[in-house]
């Protein structure tokens, strides 16, 4: 087999298509599968949409007898994995101006990168009726193949006793915790996050809204405004968010655009709850009862309101959720991955 370069510009411990990366390359790597991963080192002092362009000149005028899997819009990829979506999608569901350099580069890379591709990697269903619809590509060029997570064993004592101290736990006993994770907070519904808690009937709850953003105060200043400032915890971007997941009960991501979101398996596996909206693509494999039309689908109240007074309904659902995951493993995902990779080089 040719040794396989993985094309992806950031190298961070945080974004999604990253953590997915370092889990394929940790699977690779077992397999005794020779690999490279490609990341750019094109200095961060110049702007974004220029940093973009020079990273697929540099990759593609490198490129010679190389076979690249790409998780990166460039020009030049023998397989793209589009985790990232669809930015055309994107940019119609949040609005966005496209005389943006950035989107204006986003979107030439995108079309090309669809055109040039011998087969495309759509990780949800979701993202590959985008592609079809926003670029025409025949269907038949587009694999699915959902995100994958080394599954692993929830362990709520050790968690809740690491997590005590820092956060009072004690002072929270018997109260159902709802937990938010992602970074970007705008585009993943940390608003909608807190007006769904802020109208809930059922007010025995706290809850953690973990990830990086850069307009934190804000979000802050809004739960108080809500009067919900005393029952959510904002942490900042963690390295022990499996912690986090194995103390929840309910994981509540009211996103506008998730391409898949490995939270949602991440959370499944640990043992939550999970609600989403319909524009996740991890919510394809969820349990359809708590699927939002939109981030501000606030019928989904009532819902969480009939879980916070029944605990066993609770229990259920996270036992339905763990046999789901099942599926969803890390190996499985790999398999599906070499497959595609051996049919374009054979």
């Amino acid at each position: 087999m040719k040794k396989i370069k993985f094309i992806r510009a950031n190298k961070t411990k945080f974004g999604g298509a990253e953590v997915y990366l370092t889990r394929l390359s940790e699977e690779l790597n077992r397999l005794n599968i020779s690999h490279e991963l490609v990341h750019s080192t094109i200095p961060k002092f110049l702007p974004s949409w220029l940093r973009v362009l020079l990273f697929n000149f540099k990759v593609c005028t490198k490129k010679k007898d190389n076979f690249y899997f790409s998780l990166e819009r460039i020009s030049c990829p023998d397989i793209y994995r589009a985790g990232d979506g669809v930015h055309k999608v994107f940019l119609e569901i949040e609005k966005k101006s496209i005389f943006n350099p950035l989107h204006i580069v986003y979107l030439y890379l995108e079309k090309r990168c669809f055109y040039k591709a011998e087969k495309i990697i759509a990780i949800s269903n979701m993202v590959k009726n985008d592609i079809i619809k926003s670029y025409n590509i025949i269907p038949s060029k587009i694999e699915v193949v959902y995100n994958g997570f080394k599954l692993d064993n929830s362990d709520y004592e050790k968690s809740y006793n690491k997590l005590q101290n820092e956060f009072s736990l004690d002072k929270q006993k018997n109260k159902k915790i709802f937990l938010y994770v992602g970074s970007g907070y705008k585009r993943k519904g940390v608003k909608e996050f807190l007006e769904i808690l802020s109208k809930l009937k059922n007010t025995n709850f706290f809850a953690f809204i973990i990830g990086k953003e850069k307009k934190m105060n804000y979000y802050k200043n809004f739960a108080k405004e809500l009067g919900i400032d005393d029952k959510i915890i904002f942490t900042g971007p963690r390295t022990d968010v499996k912690d986090f997941y194995s103390i929840s009960d309910i994981f509540l991501f009211p996103t506008k655009y998730e391409p898949f979101g490995n939270v949602i398996i991440e959370a499944m596996n640990y043992e939550n709850v999970v609600i989403t909206t319909k524009y996740c693509g991890g919510g394809e494999i969820i349990n359809q009862d708590f699927i939002m039309q939109t981030p501000t689908d606030y019928s989904i109240v009532n819902k969480i309101d009939e879980l916070l007074e029944n605990p066993e309904k609770i229990s259920k659902i996270k036992a339905q959720n763990l046999e789901i995951v099942k599926n969803f493993s890390i190996e499985k995902n790999v398999e599906q991955t070499l497959k595609v990779i051996n049919e374009v080089i054979n």
